[in-house]
């Protein structure tokens, strides 16, 4: 407590460090099959997850994992691709084809284990026919300017796949599935993480055409006569070929928000849990987190997770985590003994390489005195500049798991 800064280092450390694949997976590893062990996979814990299976498993297995560029995690019998995220590359286009391919000459003895995670989305780039790659990549551009929650980007990215909404689990019929997740979504629906390609999908095409005219965006004609027709339509619950599909959700952001109110409470500190599934407008979000705040009794600590969107309108970056936290330090205006912290778990906090930042009283008066505007730079959705400038930027690389932002404020 002598350090604020050094001590939420050390709860959102410790957030991470408790999702980490070598500490989850063992537990949850299924018994041998009579057939072969097949494991496929997507996300940015994808390879790590990958290795934990290796380094546990007894017996034989081969497999292909898709992860983001940096990711990756050598492995001596699953092989590691990796591929763009968020925008979709050919090298996802690639893995995502092999993958349908190893899925289909699964038989009934065999086991697909199928690991999950934030980022899968983008890393399983495989559109329905007619739509391309570059298709799938401009429609991943406009969703993420566009301040469309996930869930509903989500909602959309899964009806115009080839390969999720419960797909790849189908394709691998009639094989047992099992999927061992990492969420980084608000709730935990098995659905939205990396786009359900194993799980069965509920909802359908009309709702993600409803969701797409509700918000005003300009998607290909080809997609919108795809989601018109229903050819886009999902795999749904109560499929035949799911019969043999099961999913565990093996770390989330609850159980990571736990472990860093362990660390608070281990200092005698008091914690606040404000939720886990917290979404909205990043600024927004944090004007009520700054009254919330100034309302707390000292000394505290308020803590919550979740995934705020940020609706770009300047030239900035955007980055959901940093733009919390500058409209957080206006809306706290210097307040007295009050240090917080927001960053994405991955380690990256929209495209940079940048997981968050940190704040301070002094925060405001140290840009102005390098002649920066804080107001000015929220307004352009400049954010990972103006913490750059300050030397307030957190950079961890990639941390191989990733369980949504984390956010937590210190009220000393």
């Amino acid at each position: 407590m002598t350090d604020p800064r050094r001590f939420l280092r050390m709860m959102f450390d410790m957030a991470v460090a408790s999702a980490q694949p070598a500490n989850v997976i063992p537990g949850h590893l299924p018994e041998p099959p009579p057939g072969r062990l097949v494991v496929l996979g997507a996300g940015k814990a994808s390879a790590a997850m990958a290795r934990a299976v290796e380094d546990h498993w007894p017996g034989a297995l081969s497999g292909l994992v898709v992860t983001r560029y940096g990711h990756a995690v050598p492995c001596r019998r699953i092989e590691i691709v990796e591929a763009g995220h968020p925008i979709p590359d050919e090298a996802g286009l690639d893995a995502s084809r092999r993958m349908m391919a190893i899925a289909a000459g699964l038989g009934p003895d065999d086991l697909a284990l199928c690991l999950m995670s934030g980022g899968g989305s983008a890393l399983l780039a495989m559109p329905v026919p007619p739509l391309t790659l570059d298709d799938e990549r401009a429609l991943s551009e406009m969703l993420l300017r566009s301040g469309v929650p996930i869930g509903g980007m989500n909602l959309v990215r899964r009806h115009l796949s080839a390969i999720k909404g419960g797909r790849l689990a189908a394709a691998c019929h009639p094989a047992r599935v099992l999927s061992l997740l990492i969420s980084d979504v608000p709730g935990d629906d098995p659905i939205d993480i990396a786009s359900g390609p194993t799980v069965g999908d509920p909802t359908t095409c009309a709702e993600a055409l409803a969701l797409i005219d509700r918000h005003g965006l300009q998607v290909p004609a080809a997609a919108r006569h795809l989601l018109v027709t229903g050819a886009a339509e999902s795999v749904k619950p109560g499929d035949p070929r799911l019969a043999r599909a099961g999913a565990r959700i093996i770390a989330a952001p609850r159980l990571a928000l736990e472990a860093a109110a362990g660390v608070a409470r281990a200092a005698g500190l008091p914690v606040t849990m404000l939720g886990d599934a917290i979404e909205g407008e990043a600024r927004e979000v944090a004007r009520a987190m700054a009254a919330r705040t100034l309302a707390t009794a000292r000394p505290c600590v308020l803590l919550s997770g979740g995934e705020t969107t940020v609706t770009v309108r300047g030239r900035g970056r955007g980055g959901r985590n940093a733009e919390f936290l500058l409209a957080l330090a206006i809306a706290l205006d210097g307040a007295p003994g009050i240090h917080a912290l927001a960053a994405d778990t991955d380690g990256i906090d929209g495209v940079g390489e940048v997981a968050g930042a940190i704040i301070g009283p002094d925060s405001l008066a140290r840009a102005r005195a390098l002649g920066i505007d804080p107001a000015a730079a929220l307004a352009d959705n400049d954010a990972h500049a103006f913490f750059a400038a300050l030397g307030d930027g957190i950079v961890t690389g990639p941390t191989f798991t990733n369980v949504n932002d984390f956010r937590a404020i210190l009220v000393a």
